[in-house]
């Protein structure tokens, strides 16, 4: 199965660095105008599921525009992104001097946010709903999908699942930060999806060649991932 994982596009608190999870934001202007320039980077999908937050909606419409008309998808509430409690809606500036800002920091943000998740409760969850939108699309046979989410969600993702080429983890949590609009492939074998006690269910040796999708590397760099574990190609505008 071939999943794109695309972030959804910016909005008023992104553009000002704000901590927006359960804040119900829709995309500002510059949003709009970024999806639209990008177009091209987006490739045909059988099927979109979907955050149910606004930003990420009207991502998915603008994307996928037929598709969401014609209730070519559904949303998963598991997919939301993380509720950031006290510092909700605010940005480092404003939170400049709060005790309980620094201590998150201090912890390398491993803490929990004050009065709302810890990462572990917001990875457990969106990693049960990524699995239920995976199964899903297995019980339909669709093979090709896009989660519009949101950059905490799809770094959840990506931390579980995203192999190197030796068959081990690519990563760790905070390597797959991507901007607002950007995302990545991941491959996934048409095996169940297994709990957090099993890495199982990953590709191997994954055809790239029938992607038509912009990546990061090149074609010559594309062209070796083929035949060995690499299972994830991150999506990029330019390429």
């Amino acid at each position: 199965m071939r999943i794109y994982l695309i972030r959804h596009s910016m909005t008023k608190g992104n553009k000002e660095k704000r901590y927006i999870g359960t804040t119900d934001e829709s995309l500002c202007l510059e949003g709009i105008q970024l999806l639209e320039e990008r177009k091209g980077m987006y490739p045909k999908v059988t099927y979109v599921y979907v955050s149910p937050m606004k930003r990420c909606v009207q991502t998915a419409e603008i994307i996928y525009p037929e598709m969401m008309k014609a209730g070519a998808y559904s949303c998963n509430e598991k997919l939301r992104e993380c509720d950031f409690g006290l510092f909700e809606n605010h940005n480092y500036i404003e939170l400049s001097g709060c005790p309980e800002y620094q201590a998150w920091i201090d912890s390398g943000g491993k803490l929990p946010f004050p009065e709302g998740e810890s990462r572990e409760a917001f990875i457990r969850r969106t990693l049960e709903g990524f699995r239920e939108v995976v199964r899903d699309a297995q019980a339909h046979d669709r093979e090709t999908i896009a989660v519009v989410a949101h950059g905490g969600t799809i770094m959840s993702i990506m931390e579980r699942y995203a192999v190197k080429e030796d068959g081990t983890p690519a990563g760790s949590y905070y390597d797959y930060q991507i901007k607002n609009g950007e995302g990545y492939e991941l491959r996934i074998s048409e095996n169940d999806i297994y709990d957090d006690r099993d890495r199982g269910g990953l590709c191997s040796g994954s055809d790239l060649r029938g992607s038509k999708m912009a990546v990061s590397s090149g074609e010559a760099d594309r062209a070796s991932d083929i035949g060995n574990r690499k299972n994830y190609q991150k999506l990029s505008a330019g390429e």
